[in-house]
């Protein structure tokens, strides 16, 4: 049978050829990143193990085209086949090494995740770190997807010259994509602005539209928050460049928490001053540095006693609140019952007449 001017034996050894040789690369591969495996298992480095861990796909599929285009001159085919085969080749390894370059941003990533821990009291020096750390790296990624998507499309000598009719429509589908990219842009350079100017951290506290969360995620576009309630709120970047919200955590962790009693008149602001430093001095939540108790407003009914006392950060912040609250009512109620809010009414019988 002869096809292109080709017995099909050469084809057939052609294959063989090229089956042999991926088999071969899969298998040294296979030795290589088993040896490298137990030498970071040995070692125990972080940046070791990551690296076996996210460039092993990409290097099983870079190693075998890496052989095949160095011994595809070789081969008995038409040149056209050989040029078709070539090019694939090239694109597949343009692909992979881009592949292999987001990979190792993730490692990038897993070194800096293993020096800054997050889940410390004093962890503002991890967040300021890991925030820029991972915006820098979405950023890089499509940097590197767009090279690599160029870098594909320029091995297309019919994609290098584009046509006259392409030139002459270019101003409108420019300003198309231009608008239609427009908010996406908006976020990127969001992006960088937060990560230079540090408005919000990985695990920041934030309040903004009137809900309570944390900094979950800071991707290339947007931010999610995780609410109190275990909801996310995904917010665009450029939210935090153009609206005002609140930073519980932005210079520091440690947070002021109050609690506001109303209470009768008549209610001993000494004694309930003294129980609340007692159980301030109990509580392991309270950190020690700032605490009061003032009468902050009297109505014709109620006077109005705020508790104010620190935390090291916002989430024992609230739970101190509570607590201390459940403490001062439980002491009111079996000290001084007669301190709670009453409504007095005065009743005048009517004169006879």
């Amino acid at each position: 049978m002869i096809l292109f001017g080709v017995e099909w034996k050469v084809y057939l050894l052609t294959a063989t050829i090229l089956g042999g040789a991926v088999l071969l690369a899969l298998l040294a591969h296979y030795i290589i990143f088993l040896a490298l495996k137990r030498g970071a298992d040995r070692t125990g480095n972080v940046v070791d193990d990551s690296f076996v861990t996210h460039a092993r796909r990409p290097t099983s599929i870079l190693l075998p085209l890496t052989v095949i285009l160095s011994i595809l001159p070789s081969l008995k085919v038409p040149i056209g086949l050989l040029e078709g085969m070539r090019h694939t080749v090239a694109l597949g390894m343009i692909a992979t090494v881009a592949w292999l370059a987001i990979s190792l941003t993730a490692v990038f990533d897993d070194f800096i995740s293993s020096k800054f821990k997050i889940d410390v009291s004093d962890n503002l020096l991890a967040r300021r770190v890991h925030t820029r750390t991972r915006l820098i790296r979405r950023i890089a990624i499509i940097a590197i997807l767009i090279v690599a998507v160029s870098a594909m499309i320029m091995t297309f000598p019919s994609m290098r010259h584009i046509g006259i009719s392409l030139f002459a429509s270019a101003g409108v589908a420019g300003l198309i994509a231009g608008m239609a990219a427009r908010p996406m842009l908006a976020n990127i350079i969001a992006g960088l602005q937060i990560a230079m100017t540090e408005t919000i951290r990985i695990d920041d506290v934030v309040v903004l539209e009137g809900e309570w969360g944390r900094i979950e995620e800071i991707g290339a576009t947007n931010v999610v928050v995780r609410l109190w309630d275990l909801r996310h709120l995904v917010v665009p970047l450029s939210y935090f460049i153009e609206r005002p919200f609140e930073n519980w955590t932005h210079k520091t962790a440690d947070i002021l928490g109050s609690v506001l009693l109303y209470t009768d008149y008549n209610v001993p602001v000494e004694e309930v001053r003294v129980e609340l430093y007692r159980i301030l001095l109990a509580s392991e939540m309270w950190d020690g540095k700032v605490w009061s108790l003032q009468v902050t407003n009297a109505t014709e009914r109620t006077m109005e006693l705020r508790a104010l006392m620190s935390a090291p950060d916002s989430a024992t912040a609230w739970n101190l609140r509570c607590y201390i609250r459940e403490k001062l009512i439980w002491f009111l109620q079996e000290r001084y019952p007669q301190s709670l809010p009453r409504i007095r009414a005065e009743f005048q019988e009517k004169p006879q007449g």
